[in-house]
């Protein structure tokens, strides 16, 4: 599943942060790393963009972009 697909008030854990080139590593550097638990805040009216909370702060991301995050739906593990 990616990020995309999160509904809203729905937590999740990031498995695998995709992309190319600069915007991967525009990811890694906004905190979106493997292991890091992402709640979905709220969705635009016209679906894009989206934000979520992570890491004790909110992120505001394109659905295009939030399509390139694999996560997995939140169990209340380890994650960070």
């Amino acid at each position: 599943m990616t990020l995309d697909k999160l509904s809203v008030g729905k937590s999740a854990v990031v498995t695998k942060v995709g992309g190319e080139g600069e915007l991967r590593f525009r990811f890694l550097d906004m905190g979106i790393l493997p292991r890091t638990r992402v709640t979905m805040v709220k969705i635009a009216p016209l679906g894009d963009p989206m934000e979520i909370r992570l890491r004790d702060y909110e992120l505001t991301l394109r659905r295009e972009d939030a399509a390139k995050i694999e996560i997995r739906p939140d169990e209340g593990g380890d994650a960070v």
